[in-house]
């Protein structure tokens, strides 16, 4: 089994999650406001908070989903940028992961 093998299951199943989470967001933010306006002010500050973990789970998700697409056409584990191997570590680390660590940093 290659490195590509291993880690689909593992980037389907958080591909997933993320997904559910993305829509868990969406409808928690889409709930209509309090009419009291100190709670509102405190589900304002909540809601940022879920915007941010929501942008943040889509970028993932963008990366998830290259990754897998690197799998499809074998240059899954390859540099995007030097076209060195990433290391298998940091693929373990990091399943999305583009770059080898020398690039990324």
């Amino acid at each position: 089994m290659n490195l590509g093998e291993k880690m689909k299951p593992i980037l389907e199943a958080r591909l997933a999650e993320l997904k559910e989470d993305v829509t868990e967001i969406d409808q928690t933010l889409r709930e209509p406001d309090s009419q009291d306006f100190e709670e509102r002010a405190t589900e304002n500050e909540g809601d940022e908070v879920l915007e941010d973990l929501g942008n943040a789970a889509l970028t993932e998700i963008a990366q998830i989903e290259t990754a897998l697409s690197r799998i499809e056409d074998g240059t899954y584990g390859e540099c995007a940028t030097c076209g060195a191997e990433i290391a298998p570590a940091r693929i373990e680390a990091v399943p999305h992961a583009a770059q080898c660590i020398k690039c990324a940093s």
